[in-house]
């Protein structure tokens, strides 16, 4: 028999693999496809940001969706709604097409994310549950990475049509694992959906979400990326005005008041924000500062991917041997350290020493992003699991466009005091420095966790009793034993 634990997460890191590589592999061709449908890579540009706009319009549903119709099923359909955008954008012979194409596969990613995470957490084992939150964890860090060299190989060598291409046997076979070994679960309850609700909370993140993610790009001029992040802040205002009075909000704000998701989500925006900036920062410095070339630049930058795989053999047993409180504190300024580190680094800096560096550094991160997002479900009930997987989705995404839109206003800032007119190496450290120590502030918001906070699926708390019994391993392996029949339970009654 095929173990679920380790097959579901495995099922939707594939699919969020897909997502994450395809978002930034596309970078790197631009010119290419640019130039074989007869338009400018700016323009282009602004066709790429539609993707943006539809995952922040539509993931506020997901949560409804997957409750209405089952998360095994919306998670199936939202792969091959993305398999479906991935081929429209291939077939493009125009910019129209295009966009319509990546909307299509926004809808898709939209769904993909919070709905994966939602079956993961009703699919597997609290005991198990930061393992599994690792192999998850893996894609949303390699793909950032490992996009920029595919997409230069695959458009040097290839074809850009082939960029897209490559998502369907994947997407394929993600499908046909998740109707095979994910079990179909649905909502206990069903709730209205919140169309006034879904309408306030998607105009309003993707105007803060568009308006950041081209803010410092030269896109737009600064007054209309002004305009969309007021527009957007003043729409997201009047949905919790909204929130407060309805019984079904898309998104549950009331969630923040348990300590460990409200850690993560605020804590966890603050250290995403920091290292979001990273994958914009790090290939500028490479390519424009010391002159390589989009490919060995991405063979470089891929070494950070190299220290997060490292990671998930190792988190499930650090998180349990010194908890989630006191390991997210430590781990968020030693990660903030090599980030910050990346500012010491000149032309003249040996490759491999930069390489050494981002290792380490991935490693750390990883675990990070490991421990925030298991500890953010540690207090959630299983009712409120869908809005949670939303709220943290959303929170996520606006962190990765707030990144990037630091990252490009202090690099731009530092040229004007410097007056430069023109990218070079030296005006990227301030830049480092800035969301280093963005970073290492959301270690205050982590200590303020209980001290327990997420000891049942850690199994810190079957640690404690064991050593307190002097038991030994006996009694924590039985501990922990418990806990996993506990949530089996839970599930097969709801399975029926």
């Amino acid at each position: 028999m095929v173990d679920k634990q380790r097959v579901i997460p495995l099922i939707v890191a594939t699919a969020l693999f897909m997502e994450n590589m395809d978002s930034t592999v596309i970078a790197t061709s631009l010119p290419a496809i640019a130039a074989d449908i007869g338009t400018s890579p700016l323009t282009l540009k602004l066709a790429i940001t539609s993707y943006l706009l539809s995952l922040a319009v539509f993931i506020p549903a997901s949560g409804w969706t997957a409750d209405r119709f089952g998360a095994r099923m919306v998670f199936a359909i939202a792969v091959g709604v993305f398999m479906v955008g991935s081929v429209g954008c291939a077939l493009s012979t125009s910019v129209t097409d295009f966009v319509f194409a990546r909307i299509l596969q926004g809808m898709g990613g939209a769904m993909m994310t919070p709905v994966g995470r939602l079956v993961l957490l009703r699919s597997v084992d609290k005991s198990a549950l930061v393992n599994a939150m690792a192999w998850v964890t893996v894609p949303a860090l390699i793909g950032p990475v490992i996009g920029p060299p595919l997409g230069g190989f695959i458009t040097t060598y290839a074809s850009w049509h082939w960029i897209f291409l490559i998502n369907i046997p994947i997407g394929l076979l993600g499908i046909f694992m998740a109707l095979r070994y994910i079990d179909p679960i649905k909502s206990e309850t069903q709730e209205p959906f919140d169309l006034y609700g879904m309408v306030l909370a998607g105009l309003g993140l993707a105007g803060i979400a568009f308006g950041l993610s081209v803010a410092g790009l030269n896109l737009l001029p600064w007054s209309t990326v002004a305009a969309l992040v007021v527009g957007g802040a003043i729409s997201m205002t009047l949905y919790v005005l909204h929130a407060r009075r309805t019984g079904s909000p898309v998104l549950d704000f009331s969630l923040l008041t348990l300590p460990t998701l409200r850690a993560a989500v605020i804590g966890g925006f603050l250290f995403r924000l920091g290292i979001g900036a990273l994958p914009f920062l790090l290939p500028l410095l490479m390519q424009i500062g010391f002159g390589l070339s989009p490919f060995h630049s991405g063979l470089v930058t891929f070494a950070s991917s190299l220290g997060a795989m490292g990671m998930k053999t190792l988190a499930a047993r650090l998180i349990r041997t010194f908890g989630f409180r006191n390991l997210m504190t430590v781990n968020a300024v030693v990660s903030a350290f090599f980030l910050g580190i990346c500012a010491l680094f000149t032309v003249t800096t040996p490759l491999l020493i930069i390489m050494v560096i981002l290792v380490v550094g991935g490693f750390f991160r990883s675990l990070e992003f490991t421990a925030i997002n298991t500890v953010a479900y540690a207090e959630v009930e299983t009712a409120q699991m869908s809005r949670a997987t939303t709220l943290v989705s959303v929170n996520q995404q606006l962190a990765v466009s707030a990144g990037v839109a630091v990252g490009a206003a202090c690099v731009e800032t530092t040229m004007w005091f410097s007056h430069v007119s023109e990218l070079n190496a030296t005006v990227f450290a301030p830049a480092f420095v800035v969301v280093a120590l963005t970073s290492a502030a959301s270690s205050w918001f982590f200590w303020q966790m209980p001290a327990d906070a997420g000891h049942e699926i850690s199994g810190r708390k079957a640690v404690e009793i064991a050593s307190r019994k002097g038991a030994g391993k006996g009694a924590e392996k039985a501990a922990v034993k418990a806990a996993s029949e506990d949530t089996q339970d839970v599930r097969d009654q709801r399975l029926g």
